[in-house]
């Protein structure tokens, strides 16, 4: 039974991906997109004046690079834990469609390229941002994945790190609007992740993962976790406004936006079924974008 789970997956009639679509799927190219897009965010206003387009150009390819590179590494070090869930087993390691050895040299590549690139286009502060944002993903978070259920707050931190390092790109310092956005970037993974806990608890309890959801079955850590963190994500979403970062329509969108991520969190708090996880995970998912993205075009004078 052991060695039938533990067997790479592929589902039958499914033509086998080539090396090169199998590496691209090790990139996780939809997760570097949305990355990028908390980058851009970050370094649009951080710009002063007008944005330099080659500095941004150089700061999301070397951005793109640092987090291509960490999906690699996180999923080379996760191979064997992947094949038990059902979710992660088809992936390209777990199938052997990708070494492992391969996907660690091509992360420890992706990790002296990035950050060699960022410090010698942009600036060091970005360039040591990139750099600790990769450690931390790949070095701390994946195996604490494993010890604590503290992980998704450890992990909520290179998360957060990516629009701080647009700002810095854009200004050279970090500064109270760098600040913000990463505040923002932070409290939104906790519940976002905390719903993709409880969609797949019984994944990750297979796969031996200390996610919230699999240390405390009842639930109820999670949901009140939720419920706390997408208040505190509200508060900080409307410091842009309060710090004149961005003007009245942001703050309109943010308290609209800020209401229904709240409205689907009490909806999962009192439903506790997995389509009302799986409806705060995607509410969550149209939220981050639709806020950055208004933020940026109410754009405020002041800088700080």
């Amino acid at each position: 039974m052991k060695a039938a789970i533990e067997a790479p997956i592929m589902k039958p009639g499914v033509p086998v991906p080539s090396a090169v679509s199998s590496f691209f799927e090790l990139m996780k190219l939809k997760m570097v997109f949305h990355i990028l897009i908390t980058t851009f965010v970050g370094f649009y206003l951080g710009s002063k004046v007008e944005m330099e387009l080659a500095l941004l150009w150089h700061t999301l390819l070397g951005t793109g690079v640092l987090a291509i590179g960490a999906f690699a590494l996180n999923q080379a070090i996760e191979k064997d834990y992947d094949k038990l869930m059902e979710r992660t087993r088809a992936r390209p390691i777990p199938t052997e469609r990708v070494g492992r050895t391969a996907a660690v040299v091509f992360g420890g590549i992706c990790f002296v390229t990035g950050t060699a690139y960022l410090w010698v286009w942009v600036n060091g502060l970005t360039a040591i941002l990139g750099a600790a944002t990769l450690v931390l993903y790949a070095a701390v978070y994946t195996p604490m994945k494993r010890m604590s259920s503290l992980n998704t707050l450890v992990g909520a931190i290179p998360g957060a790190l990516p629009p701080l390092m647009g700002w810095t790109a854009s200004q050279g310092t970090i500064g109270m609007g760098g600040m913000i956005l990463a505040a923002i970037l932070f409290f939104w993974q906790l519940p976002h992740f905390l719903a993709l806990a409880l969609m797949y608890k019984d994944d990750y309890r297979l796969g031996g993962f200390k996610m919230l959801s699999v240390t405390d079955p009842t639930g109820e850590a999670c949901f009140r976790h939720i419920i706390v963190q997408t208040l505190i994500l509200i508060l900080v979403s409307l410091f842009p406004f309060v710090f004149r970062l961005a003007g009245p329509w942001y703050l309109a969108i943010a308290l609209i936006g800020g209401g229904y991520f709240m409205l689907a969190a009490v909806s999962l708090s009192r439903r506790r079924t997995r389509e009302a996880a799986r409806a705060l995970f995607f509410t969550s998912l149209a939220y981050l974008p639709v806020i950055l993205l208004v933020m940026a075009w109410d754009k405020a004078i002041v800088f700080v």
